[in-house]
């Protein structure tokens, strides 16, 4: 067995599954495996303080932690890929009949701004539906993964003691990014999503949601021993 065990958080699913119950084994090293529930909490883990040596990471939070000089590479091996045009939840009441309504208005989104939902479901607003972003307030359900990200003027942060899927359903917000709400006047913005999605046919990109960065520093310190 290989001296070398690399502390390992990863999501159980189909396409890990034999690394994670031993039926496929690395040659030159050992897999450790943490179970972080839920796996988000392993993110903001790894980025804040590098906890693990590899670490299935949203792509938006591991490319904000590069920018702000995380020591960690990921590995071009993506888990989670998916199209994000139904994640926008829209208040049947409040006189959205486009995407392009949503300009001058306040928009929810889960989380924090650079989460992968949010800047995907943003971008089809912007490039799909020609929608002018700086135009819309953005209200955060929390707070950023990396720390140090500060968002455009134009994000601000959840009412204290709200919920967004109750500021929604009350009109209080026109629109939001992955609130988990069922209300009979909440609906999606873009009907049809999965085939809005997939409207490239053969050509259409599925975006890239979660791939495993590695610490920089573990592996550098493993080498030099």
């Amino acid at each position: 067995m290989p001296d070398l065990k690399l502390k390992t958080v990863t999501r159980t699913q189909g396409n890990n599954r034999a690394l994670k119950d031993g039926a496929v084994k690395p040659k030159t090293f050992a897999f450790d495996f943490v179970e972080v529930d839920p796996l988000i909490a392993a993110f903001r883990r790894m980025v804040r303080g590098n906890e693990f040596d590899i670490c299935e990471m949203a792509i938006t939070t591991y490319i904000c932690a590069r920018a702000h000089g995380k020591p960690m590479t990921a590995v071009p091996v993506f888990l989670v890929r998916a199209f994000h045009h139904g994640a926008i939840l829209v208040n049947t009441k409040a006189g959205i009949a486009k995407p392009k309504d949503l300009e001058g208005r306040k928009v929810g989104v889960n989380r924090g701004y650079t989460v992968t939902a949010g800047v995907w479901a943003r971008a089809v607003l912007q490039d799909e539906h020609g929608v002018d972003l700086s135009k819309i307030t953005w209200v955060l359900s929390g707070d950023e993964h990396v720390a140090e990200y500060r968002p455009p003027a134009n994000v601000v942060p959840i009412d204290p003691g709200k919920k967004m899927g109750d500021m929604l359903a009350a009109g209080e917000l026109a629109a939001a990014i992955g609130a988990e709400i069922s209300h009979f006047d909440v609906k999606p913005l873009i009907p049809g999503a999965q085939e809005a999605g997939g409207a490239g046919g053969a050509a259409a990109q599925r975006p890239l949601s979660h791939q495993p960065p590695g610490g920089d520093q573990g592996r550098t310190a493993r080498q030099a021993s």
